[in-house]
């Protein structure tokens, strides 16, 4: 074969790979739009639901409308519990961020018999079952109540520290993983320049930590706000919170209702989670 045939082959062979490899990426970003598809599917669904017109849910709607959603504020038990799961989850996630990052900075820089089993111990809530801890934390109660013969089930006050222990694992994961990226050095070269420990952590580790505490914050409201399995046995008459108020509906109704509320939910808390990627990226907390 000449060397003018042998190159012309050499180019050929070339172009075919570069078209197999053209061909493979096309396939893999199309396989990846249909993963995404299949996860957001329900989503999209369920948005598209809460603009049917028809109480009686069929295909094709009849119409589209925006009188569901008015009808789901108007209902008390929907706006009640969007405003007592709102309050619930802010005062859980501000109390559990303030103990979780104490908790993170005595484990991560100050080093004790037995750190490891308080940081196993504070993350255990991510491993339990929602429905098992709830059961857990009733039956504590329980036993609390008849011991301190006090009300805590049906309380505000034993509803928010249940959330509160919902929070405080998510806090540490992530205001640990901030710690380990930090260079202690800082922290003590401002000591070594006459700043107590305290202050070095005030002006120096805690503005660092920022971005972690800010997404621990609101990765705990997301947590406490769609909260259904812990909040279930804990609420007590006229303090229902939303995804109960959801479950309760869903009982004797079957109408876009229930899709104009679970659409408003999906909204607020994907903000929120667009928001949290914005300082912490969510692939460093799962």
């Amino acid at each position: 074969m000449s060397a003018p045939a042998s190159l012309s082959a050499r180019w050929r062979r070339a172009g075919d790979a570069l078209s197999l490899l053209r061909w493979s990426r096309v396939l893999h970003l199309g396989l990846v739009w249909l993963v995404y598809l299949f996860m957001l599917a329900p989503l999209i669904f369920v948005v598209w639901l809460s603009f049917f017109q028809d109480a009686i849910l069929h295909f094709p709607p009849s119409g589209y409308t925006l009188d569901w959603y008015l009808k789901a504020w108007q209902d008390k038990a929907f706006s009640q519990g969007f405003i007592f799961s709102f309050q619930v989850a802010l005062v859980a996630a501000l109390i559990g961020v303030v103990v979780g990052v104490m908790a993170a900075v005595g484990i991560v820089r100050h080093r004790f018999a037995g750190s490891e089993w308080v940081n196993t111990l504070l993350l255990s809530p991510l491993l339990i079952p929602g429905i098992i801890v709830g059961v857990a934390v009733y039956l504590f109660y329980l036993r609390a109540e008849s011991v301190l013969d006090q009300d805590i089930v049906g309380t505000y006050t034993g509803l928010v520290l249940a959330h509160v222990c919902l929070t405080i694992p998510w806090t540490v994961r992530l205001v640990s993983a901030g710690l380990l990226g930090l260079d202690p050095s800082i922290a003590e070269a401002a000591r070594n320049l006459g700043a107590s420990s305290g202050v070095a952590f005030l002006r120096i580790t805690l503005p660092m930590l920022r971005p972690s505490i800010v997404a621990a914050a609101l990765f705990s409201f997301i947590v406490s706000f769609e909260n259904l399995e812990l909040s279930l046995s804990l609420v007590g008459p006229g303090r229902t919170t939303l995804p109960i108020a959801i479950m309760q509906y869903l009982e004797f109704n079957l109408d876009p209702t229930i899709a104009a509320v679970s659409s408003v939910q999906v909204l607020l808390l994907g903000a929120v989670m667009l928001l949290t990627d914005r300082y912490v990226k969510l692939s460093q907390v799962v």
